[in-house]
């Protein structure tokens, strides 16, 4: 099966769906003593230690959440080693650590992750930065260091299977973000992959932000060619595989060495459980949406470059403008990722209508990436925003305003739509992103699932940062597919749900008191 025979992606998207009916017939429960290790270790390979003190940013959080391309003009920008460590922690760093009572440790990362299973790890593809030597490594959180796996310049074999990707070709360093499925699927079983990219999306805003903030050019490359990504970080794609590349700095005078055959990598790892459960519509889903050749990658660049039409939207009927707040916190996005949580109780106090605009602008603004502008459009649920009636609203990104399509309360509507859970009933707002699959799988093949899915987690993950950069609290949510769809329809009419995320003001409990 091809990238183009989308009818993988149509079942898969099908198959996954969350229903009532397909919940109460789903006997899966969670086995503790087989939960798998969070993070990947390497027990024989020498750490790397990175440096722990690096400068702060200065930029306001909001300021480097709404950031879209960045610019080097003709200037050489390589980040060094200290520079790099700041993008590694504050997307997939550990932020905070707790003690149960039981004695067991858990740790809490920079970016949010469903059910903080923490699955996806970064590795780094670089030539000789300073501090650095051209090698492939592996990022551990676990130790704060990295772990080389080949030594050398890999760079032309990166180059080379993304299609001659221009940002690549100048990039100093390329960061890989990966999935061990089984990290997650423990818990989620097949829907986990869509939970790769729900949570490659929601680390990669917090990278884009933190190199924004940083002034470091910066994209996120999806079309390449899956083998030999995974064959470079000696990957086991049925276990691990790359999701997304990213290309860090740029650097017109350094040429990358040609690309030559890669040895394989034999790196024992510690074990994750003590067994795996196979869900092979996992597998199946990531090999029909993979690209095999470097053709067929530039094939998929140019379908990519065009956007799909209906990401425009319709005329918005009952527009209320976007407000823009006379003063927003300057808080640096340094620091409100190392406050960032998933917020566990909402109160009913409602939120601004100019905290909610400056939450759908970054929510809105340019991700920097080779696919295009996808059809992700923001519906909500309005429980509790000053000066905004309660009800179901869309977001028209064209007239900057949301357009109410029926107003009411639907605070119990929200619960029901995410898994009958309090939080979403709860919260002054929920935010669901919408995306029309039909043409993004016509334009992007199966491939075009994978996009759908991590643009609008990115896009989530730019409400959670600007939600806390806001002095309010956010989290993610599962949810009943189908439902969603109907309840906005029929603005959303032949759109599915993406993903969810509730903001609102965070109820203080007696022990946070």
């Amino acid at each position: 099966m091809t990238n183009r025979d989308i009818e993988a992606a149509w079942n898969y998207h099908s198959t996954t769906k969350h229903s009532v009916a397909r919940l109460r017939a789903n006997p899966h429960s969670l086995d503790w003593q087989n939960k798998p290790r969070p993070f990947k270790v390497y027990p024989n390979l020498e750490p790397i230690p990175l440096p722990r003190e690096v400068p702060m940013a200065a930029v306001p959080a909001l300021t480097a959440v709404a950031q879209g391309v960045i610019t080097s003009g003709d200037r050489t920008m390589i980040p060094d080693l200290a520079s790099l460590a700041r993008v590694l922690h504050f997307s997939a760093g550990i932020t905070r650590r707790r003690v149960y009572a039981e004695g067991e440790e858990a740790h809490f990362r920079a970016a949010a992750c469903t059910g903080a299973l923490y699955h996806i790890d970064l590795y780094v593809i670089c030539g000789d930065l300073p501090g650095l030597s051209a090698g492939i490594y592996h990022f551990g959180p676990h130790n704060f260091a990295l772990h080389q796996l080949r030594a050398g310049d890999y760079r032309g074999d990166a180059v080379d299977a993304t299609g001659m990707e221009a940002s690549v070709q100048h990039a100093p360093a390329i960061l890989v973000c990966t999935s061990t499925y089984w990290r997650n699927s423990w818990k989620y079983q097949a829907r986990t992959y869509r939970h790769c990219y729900w949570d490659c999306g929601t680390l990669l805003a917090n990278l884009l932000a933190v190199t924004a903030a940083d002034g470091l050019p910066r994209r996120i490359i999806c079309g390449f060619v899956d083998d030999r990504i995974n064959a470079l970080l000696g990957l086991d794609a049925a276990h691990e595989a790359a999701l997304a590349l990213v290309s860090l700095g740029y650097d017109p005078h350094s040429t990358p060495p040609a690309s030559a055959a890669v040895s394989p990598l034999s790196l024992e790892t510690l074990p994750l459980s003590p067994h795996e459960v196979d869900y092979p519509l996992i597998r199946e889903m990531h090999a029909a949406s993979s690209l095999r050749t470097a053709d067929e990658v530039r094939s998929w660049h140019a379908a990519a470059s065009a956007s799909d039409a209906v990401a425009r939207g319709v005329p918005a009927r009952q527009p209320f403008p976007l407000r823009q707040d006379r003063e927003f916190p300057a808080d640096s996005i340094d620091e409100v990722i190392m406050r960032r949580g998933s917020t566990r109780r909402f109160s009913h106090r409602p939120i601004g209508f100019g905290q909610l605009s400056g939450i759908l602008r970054c929510a809105s603004s340019e991700v920097p990436s080779d696919f295009g502008e996808c059809a992700t459009s923001p519906y909500l649920i309005v429980s509790a925003v000053d000066d905004l009636p309660p009800g179901a609203y869309a977001y028209r990104r064209a007239d900057a305003a949301i357009d109410i399509l029926r107003a009411g309360s639907f605070r119990r509507d929200a619960g029901y739509l995410g898994l009958g859970q309090e939080l979403p009933a709860d919260a002054s707002a929920n935010i669901y992103f919408l995306s029309a699959l039909e043409p993004t799988l016509a334009r992007l093949g199966n491939r075009g699932y994978r996009v759908a899915q991590l643009d609008a987690a990115i896009r989530g993950g730019k409400c959670y940062l600007a939600a806390y950069a806001l002095g309010l609290g956010a989290t993610g949510l599962t949810f009943f597919d189908d439902e969603v769809t109907d309840f906005f329809s029929p603005d959303a009419a032949g759109k599915d749900v993406m993903f969810l995320v509730a903001v609102g003001r965070p109820k203080k409990t007696s022990a946070s008191q």
